[in-house]
């Protein structure tokens, strides 16, 4: 049997993960001919061309980029290994630090927090809101432990990481108690005649209920765009426009707001994930967060 020889593996891998060999040479702090004989040595063990030119830049070919794909989960796995084995969690002292991607709504980062405020005793909770990308780099870091988000991990990136899906809320419209009854009447084209206020475009949800819109063929008059989902409900909430809000938090929402359901955005349901570094979920805590969402959400 041929054994791979992984050193080998490594240098390509850090070739195509760096961008170049000159890169991989400062990251490995190698000399960049000790580099290139490396993987050469590797493109004749395995038999094919894995890196060829466009332009001045280096490039996998198509058998580099499946090769790269196999070494980034095998070293991948082997993070994975000194994680578990150096027990990253114990060394933080119980505490558990989650990213909230903006944009969640913070009544159902509660639900899904749940499991771990009412945990006895409570664990430390370090909590950072963020952009989305901006979080998966810091997870990468290991700075985090996990994100709560409503988008996955993008394809095709340099991130590795592993969205775990909760579960999903459908949306519910949302208006000032004295405006409800007139937008329940004609919902949903009532929206193209009072002013909404809706999530930023950089939101996933944002592009649901746009497609939403774009599919009932109403044009809606947008009072505002805000990016944060408390911000959203303070300032919609008086009367500034009708908003959108998971129906999961709905009654919540109603008594905390002062405001009325006017109706429901069919079809469009958002999606929330609990983004790990590593495939399973090992962490307890965070294995209960998973666990409990299978009884508040609506799973596909």
């Amino acid at each position: 049997m041929e054994w791979l020889n992984y050193h080998h593996l490594y240098y390509f891998w850090t070739v195509v993960r760096e961008g170049g060999v000159g890169k991989a040479s400062k990251a490995l702090r190698l000399a960049q001919p000790t580099i290139s004989g490396q993987v050469r040595a590797l493109e004749v063990a395995l038999g094919t061309k894995l890196l060829g030119k466009r332009g001045r830049n280096v490039v996998p070919t198509e058998a580099g980029q499946m090769v790269y794909r196999y070494a980034d989960e095998i070293f991948g796995i082997g993070r994975e290994l000194q994680q578990a084995v150096r027990g990253l969690v114990p060394e933080r002292s119980g505490r558990l630090v989650l990213g909230i991607t903006e944009g969640v709504s913070k009544m159902i980062t509660r639900r899904i927090l749940e499991p771990v405020l009412e945990a006895k005793p409570m664990p430390p909770l370090v909590l950072h809101e963020g952009r989305h990308i901006e979080l998966l780099a810091e997870l990468t870091r290991y700075g985090l432990d996990a994100i709560v988000s409503h988008a996955p991990v993008p394809t095709g990136g340099r991130v590795r990481a592993f969205a775990h899906l909760l579960g999903g809320s459908g949306m519910s419209w949302f208006a000032a108690a004295a405006q409800a009854p007139a937008l329940r009447r004609r919902f949903p084209r009532s929206l193209a005649e009072a002013p909404v206020v809706l999530p930023d475009d950089s939101t996933p949800t944002r592009m649901l209920i746009d497609e939403w819109f774009r599919r009932l063929g109403i044009t809606p008059r947008i009072a505002a765009e805000i990016g944060d989902s408390a911000l959203l409900m303070v300032l919609a909430s008086p009367g500034l426009g009708a908003f959108v809000a998971p129906s999961v938090v709905a009654d919540e929402l109603c008594a905390q707001y002062q405001v009325k359901v006017i109706g429901q955005a069919d079809t469009v349901v958002e999606r929330y994930y609990l983004i790990t570094g590593e495939r399973r979920i090992r962490n307890p805590l965070l294995a209960a967060i998973a666990d409990d969402a299978r009884t508040i959400f609506q799973q596909p």
